[in-house]
């Protein structure tokens, strides 16, 4: 279900992206800073899943508003002259790097138990 959603997902981005306008170099930060606010939340929903502490109402809030937030930090820092928008950019970064971490460790553990039980069941049967 979550593989086929993302595929699906994938997919309309890439058709989308294709046929879409160019951004505004002037709005391009903004939309940057989003899609990394976004992706934080996206990777950090999938590693609640395995934890099996997924919250939909957490997730919808979080995703918005990561994604407002690091927005509204990018407009504060161009008004200040100051790139602020690195610090949320190395956050999210960060965060998604640790939820990536997590996802990866759980399906190598699934990986390698799986070639453990093919390996007892030949051993078994011989």
């Amino acid at each position: 279900m979550v593989l086929g959603a993302i595929i699906i997902g994938c997919l309309l981005g890439a058709i989308l992206g294709m046929n879409a306008p160019m951004i505004s170099y002037t709005y391009s930060s903004y939309l940057a800073i989003a899609i990394v606010a976004a992706l934080d939340s996206v990777f950090g929903g999938i590693a609640s899943v395995i934890k099996k502490n997924f919250d939909l109402k957490i997730f919808i809030s979080g995703f918005f508003g990561n994604a407002i937030l690091a927005i509204l930090l990018t407009l504060l820092g161009q008004k200040l002259n100051v790139d602020i928008y690195l610090a949320a950019i190395v956050v999210f970064v960060w965060r998604m790097l640790n939820n990536i971490g997590i996802i990866r460790r759980y399906y190598l553990e699934r990986w390698t138990e799986y070639f453990k039980d093919r390996k007892n069941k030949k051993i078994v049967e011989k």
